[in-house]
């Protein structure tokens, strides 16, 4: 799954409400957070009806969208952005105390307080760029940017800083929807809002199957291109892809792609074309991703054995898309 930004509330929500008891599942769709997302799951011991749960599952996804989203103005992220004093949530505070734990675990590469080098490159909320900056802007950018700098105040941001949470936000609301999911008695569930968190058996019985996109400049569209297929062990895992085939501009002849080291302030440079990794939510799975896409092919590949993460990642060898994967990553052709 690619990083994209939230834009929107919620535009569209549609539901398979029919189902029956040979086939329990309902599959909820619609629009969110720049992707077409889906939600399914098995109604079987459901505690309220599956109407309900679609409603619910609406709910969630806007409360977050009102909350994290940097292209909805009037979000609590947004204002804050904006130097404005707000009253943090309890999603506002709890995405920013996980991504001070994701700071330390991967490396210091995933940094949400970032958002001024994002800004800086024209990858970020209010910036559409393709001019590189000066050495004396990224300087200066990275000075006010970074948790070593952070003030830590949530109810006001201080001059100069800002948050950007999406190299974990959309992996955040698939937990989030699986965890009201499971409070509710689901137990199969495929959740996916740009990331996905999955649990148990699909429709048919088996065990998830999620394809695994081929890093092609231009596949907007995912499952256009397949470059391979993970197969779940019917437990409960996040799942997801980061890439920088979709994302980049190409400011004299060089290209810059939408990953940004927060180490260094620079657009990343390297032959990793995208990362997938499995983790135990899709937060962590989203963050760890991102990880490896910082740190590029040889890097990553210790990254992925030292933190004990199942991955599979593509690399362009002179022009050839070649793949590597950890020994327990399920990949099938």
């Amino acid at each position: 799954m690619r990083k994209l930004t939230f834009v929107l509330a919620v535009m569209a929500l549609f539901a398979a409400v029919s189902c029956s008891e040979k086939n329990p599942y309902v599959e909820v769709t619609g629009y969110s957070q720049g992707v077409e997302f889906s939600v399914k799951f098995n109604t079987k011991a459901l505690k309220v009806t599956p109407e309900k749960a679609v409603h619910l599952i609406d709910s969630i996804l806007t409360c977050v969208d009102t909350t994290l989203s940097g292209f909805n103005p009037g979000s609590l992220l947004s204002r804050y952005n904006r130097g404005e004093k707000v009253v943090p949530n309890w999603i506002f505070n709890d995405i920013y105390n996980r991504s001070k734990e994701i700071y330390e675990l991967s490396d210091h590469t995933v940094d949400v307080t970032a958002a001024p080098l994002f800004d800086l490159w024209g990858f970020g909320f209010d910036v559409d760029s393709s001019k590189a900056p000066t050495e004396e802007e990224i300087a200066a950018t990275r000075a006010v940017s970074g948790l070593d700098n952070f003030s830590g105040d949530l109810t006001q941001a201080a001059p100069g800083q800002k948050l950007n949470f999406n190299a974990i936000a959309q992996g955040y609301t698939s937990d989030l929807v699986a965890s009201f999911l499971y409070g509710i008695g689901a137990t199969d569930m495929l959740v996916s809002i740009g990331e996905i968190y999955l649990d148990g058996k699909n429709p048919a019985g088996e065990n998830w199957k999620i394809a695994i996109d081929s890093p092609i400049e231009g596949n907007d569209t995912p499952g256009a291109h397949i470059q391979g297929y993970w197969i779940s062990d019917g437990k409960a895992h996040g799942v997801v892809t980061s890439g920088n085939y979709r994302r980049f501009y190409v400011h004299d002849g060089k290209k810059f792609s939408h990953t940004i080291d927060p180490r260094n302030g620079r657009p990343v440079q390297h032959n990793l074309l995208s990362a997938t990794v499995i983790a135990d939510d899709s937060c962590m799975a989203d963050a760890m991703s991102t990880a490896c896409m910082v740190l590029g092919l040889d890097a990553a590949k210790e990254f992925l054995v030292e933190k004990g993460l199942e991955g599979f990642l593509i690399y362009d060898d002179n022009g050839v898309f070649r793949t590597w994967n950890t020994p327990g990553f399920n990949v099938t052709y």
